[in-house]
């Protein structure tokens, strides 16, 4: 189980975002997350926090999509597909993705967004 710092940083970057939009300013943040996630042997969280706070550093946004859901049987026409990022609604739905990231469904969309923050940076492993 994470320490509560870790969960108190997470609403503390959701609200930076909600005010500022994703900034820099947020990373110092994320590495101190790391570091808690790291030392609660979690590599799958420290690895999507990693990628975002490298990403952030280099694009200077978080342009990356919320995962799709898969369609459900018998609806896929009705499914409709946005090809716009809004940065702040996709970290927010990282972060909160992340402070319950033993749930199955979250922890397929943390690996959803550890491919391709890893395909934007050019990473092969």
């Amino acid at each position: 189980m994470i320490n509560t710092k870790y969960y108190k940083l997470i609403e503390k970057i959701k609200a930076e975002i909600a005010k500022d939009g994703v900034t820099t300013a947020i990373i110092e943040d994320l590495k101190a997350m790391r570091e808690m996630v790291v030392l609660e042997n979690q590599p799958l969280l420290a690895k999507v926090i990693r990628l975002t706070f490298q990403h952030i550093e280099k694009n200077d946004t978080f342009n990356v999509a919320i995962p799709e859901d898969e369609p459900i049987e018998g609806h896929e026409e009705e499914q409709v597909v946005s090809t716009e990022i809004n940065a702040v609604e996709s970290l927010d739905y990282l972060l909160s993705s992340m402070t319950k990231y033993d749930m199955k469904s979250n922890e397929l969309d943390i690996r959803d967004f550890v491919a391709d923050l890893k395909e934007q940076a050019g990473e092969d492993w």
